[in-house]
């Protein structure tokens, strides 16, 4: 073979410190606020978030160290593999050359644990015994079931009813970790009873399973709220991804001209962009003309079709006000596979990157996201999470455009995970039982109505 395909970096090569985006925005980040519409004291999520945790949320420094004992801890999987789908890009007959980074070797099978192992970390820290939080495709409740097992914490999970009937083997997987998993809307908080008292069938939401995590975790002065997505602290930790992947670049003289990355709260599409942006802030002459491009599903399409406003980040109005794009935190998603998308809201990050035209969104539909997945899978070998076919989709898209215009781009995207846990999935495609779902115009203007009149 002529040039790489599989680069690695060694395990001293992990990152020492994480990249944080909000010091390089030409607008500082729009403040979070409370029902009254004026921005909020960290203190005020001290019931739910450790201070270490709150302090990396509002900052605004670059670089944030490390603890040694989270690098530690992520040496169990890190530094991941960046790799060249040659066998995909001969199928294509492109000229583009085709990378990804693969996040599917954690233990846990996806990027979550880049993030699940710092909040666990400094959630023992201070003391905290028992953690709470959301899943929706399972990667993230499996995270910080790994990662409270690593580090000896308690870990309670409300997994989204659909993907909770969907994934039996998420939770199986969340369950052989310590964990104890239950479907959401559940009988056990005000928030699951009040729905369960209208609609006993209730699908779930990531909204309302964030509704009961952060509900349990404010009553209870041992136990704490951690979430697998959206908030700066979290884009922050995946950070990981794009600085490993620099530096693999780096060692095959090679930069990309596009990035992709599959995005429902933002945490793969950030970890694998931002640090690249980075570069294009500081006016690097080889990230001048750098895309990069989140990729969301047309069923639940937050940054191309939901509204730039504050809002809510779970459904029944516990967390603060942020300002995103969002299509109304009363927003239900249909029950598409790729559960890790099925959100109202996006990053405040990336909500603001894409408002100042820094950040492409494109939205695609179901079916075309697993015939992608399949090509891939049939030519590389790695079976893609659903999550990850998002952007495996816009990719092979962008690849064709290059085999018309005979462009030779340098494409790379996140491929989140594997989907070992989503045949039933792959399944329904090849049966021909998946259907495409593009949100209707009224139901958005409907969900929409729901926002607050604040900011």
């Amino acid at each position: 073979m002529s040039e790489p395909t599989r680069i690695l970096l060694e395990e001293h090569e992990i990152p020492t410190h994480w990249y944080n985006i909000a010091a390089d925005l030409s607008t500082p980040p729009a403040p979070p606020l409370g029902p009254d519409g004026k921005p909020i004291d960290p203190s005020a999520m001290a019931a739910i978030f450790p201070e270490p945790i709150l302090e990396q949320e509002m900052s605004r420094e670059r670089w944030i160290a490390i603890p040694e004992a989270v690098r530690e801890t992520y040496a169990i999987w890190r530094p991941s593999p960046l790799m060249r789908a040659v066998r995909l890009e001969r199928r294509l007959g492109t000229p583009a050359k085709i990378f990804f980074k693969y996040e599917g070797v954690s233990p846990a099978g996806s990027h979550k644990p880049n993030s699940a192992v710092p909040q666990a970390y400094y959630n023992r820290q201070v003391g905290i015994k028992r953690l709470t939080t959301e899943t929706g495709a399972g990667q993230w409740g499996s995270s910080i079931a790994f990662a409270g097992q690593m580090l000896g914490l308690e870990v309670r999970v409300y997994m989204v009813r659909v993907s909770y009937q969907q994934k039996p083997q998420r939770r199986v997987l969340m369950e052989t970790w310590g964990a104890e998993v239950h479907a959401s809307p559940s009988p056990l908080t005000e928030t699951g009873r009040r729905i369960l008292a209208t609609e006993p069938d209730h699908p779930g939401s990531l909204g309302i399973a964030i509704s009961e995590a952060v509900e349990e975790a404010a009553s209870r002065p041992d136990t704490n709220y951690t979430l697998g997505s959206v908030l700066n602290h979290v884009l922050l930790h995946q950070s990981l991804i794009g600085l490993e992947a620099k530096k693999q670049f780096e060692k095959i003289g090679l930069y990309p001209d596009m990035i992709f990355g599959p995005c429902g709260g933002g945490s793969s599409f950030g970890g694998i962009a931002f640090p690249f942006l980075a570069d294009k802030f500081a006016g690097e002459r080889r990230a001048a003309g750098l895309r990069c491009v989140a990729v969301e599903p047309e069923s639940c399409p937050s940054l191309t079709k939901g509204t730039y406003a504050y809002d809510y980040g779970d459904a029944s109005g516990f967390t603060p006000l942020m300002r995103m794009y969002t299509l109304g935190h009363d927003f239900v998603p249909p029950g598409i596979h790729a559960g890790g998308l099925r959100y109202h809201g996006a990053s405040p990050l990336v909500s603001q990157l894409v408002h100042e035209g820094q950040v492409e969104a494109l939205a695609v539909p179901q079916r075309a996201t697993f015939e992608a997945g399949i090509q891939f899978a049939r030519a590389e070998g790695i079976i893609p999470a659903p999550e990850s076919c998002h952007a495996i989709r816009a990719v092979i898209d962008e690849a064709l455009r290059c085999k018309e215009t005979g462009e030779p781009k340098v494409l790379l995207f996140n491929l989140t995970g594997h989907g070992h846990f989503d045949m039933s999935a792959y399944e329904r495609y090849l049966r021909g039982e998946l259907e495409d779902y593009t949100l209707p115009d009224e139901l958005l203007a409907e969900a929409l109505r729901a926002l607050p009149s604040v900011g």
